[in-house]
């Protein structure tokens, strides 16, 4: 299975080895330069290790790479491609898989999300109590301790709609998940009530896809699209299953993907009739 930031190393390491060659140089000849062995030039250009963003303005230095622009994307390229081991969630790297901090990291880097959740609240938008109730019910055999640290993980994720920048957010939510009683009537409550506070957050747009809709084309599950600062390539998709996640990368899926958010968010009911919405559903549980 693939892993983001996996994924970018490789795209990175590629990119380095191209201009490598385009200036004339050996690895070999790259190393001496950068005053680095050739094993670690191979193992950069492979994607097997990660690179700092000022190890790549020193290879670009090498190489007479004086095109600013290129440079800077480089260094975004860099950035995204570091599994964020200084990350705040490399604490809990004990408690959350792999793929999980990789997802966070990308989360963490991106400049907009675009998700459709077709079964719960996104988790950037949930309350302590959902989450908790969300967590138990997926991971029944958890401790309660750990329990309580993976939810305090998702806390913790959502301090990314209050950057600086924040993280921009646009979710479509089928009308199942406002309905899906979970945790039990107050704790849903409580949870419909903060999707129309958090709702109301300039870099949050939230839209409800209502039953009325029928069959749509996200139907079958749910994703969530990363794009990044400066460099498209960078873009995501990611798909999560129950013991893993997908990126998918191709330009073709990403089309496909964006397309169908776009559609989605046509049919979906506006931002503010959803919170209409939301607020009857609210009023009934």
């Amino acid at each position: 299975m693939r892993h983001g930031p996996a994924v970018r190393r490789r795209k990175l390491g590629e990119e380095l080895r191209l201009l490598r060659l385009a200036a004339g140089l050996t690895s070999r000849e790259a190393a001496v330069l950068a005053g680095w062995n050739q094993s670690k030039v191979s193992r950069i250009e492979t994607g097997a290790s990660g690179v700092k963003a000022s190890d790549v303005q020193l290879l670009l230095d090498a190489y007479g790479v004086d095109d600013s622009r290129l440079r800077s994307l480089l260094g975004a390229l860099a950035g995204a491609a570091d599994t964020g081991g200084d990350g705040w969630w490399h604490a809990y790297r004990g408690l959350i898989p792999p793929q999980y901090r990789d997802f966070i990291s990308l989360e963490s880097q991106a400049r907009t999300a675009r998700t459709l959740e077709t079964s719960v609240v996104p988790g950037l938008l949930q309350t302590p109590a959902y989450a908790r109730a969300v967590t138990r019910a997926s991971l029944e055999s958890l401790p309660a301790a750990k329990i309580e640290s993976l939810v305090d993980v998702r806390m913790a994720r959502q301090a990314v709609l209050r950057a600086d920048p924040p993280l921009s957010l646009s979710a479509v939510l089928d009308e199942a998940v406002l309905r899906r009683e979970v945790g039990g009537p107050h704790a849903m409550r409580e949870q419909l009530r903060h999707l129309t506070r958090v709702a109301e957050l300039p870099q949050v747009r939230l839209q409800v896809l209502p039953f009325a809709v029928g069959g749509y084309i996200g139907l079958t599950g749910s994703f969530v699209i990363f794009s990044f600062p400066n460099i498209a390539d960078l873009d995501v998709v990611v798909l999560d299953h129950l013991t893993s996640s997908l990126y998918l990368e191709r330009k073709e899926d990403l089309e496909a993907y964006c397309a169908a958010f776009r559609t989605m968010q046509q049919h979906a009911l506006s931002p503010e009739d959803s919170l209409d919405r939301i607020a009857g559903i609210c009023a009934d549980t």
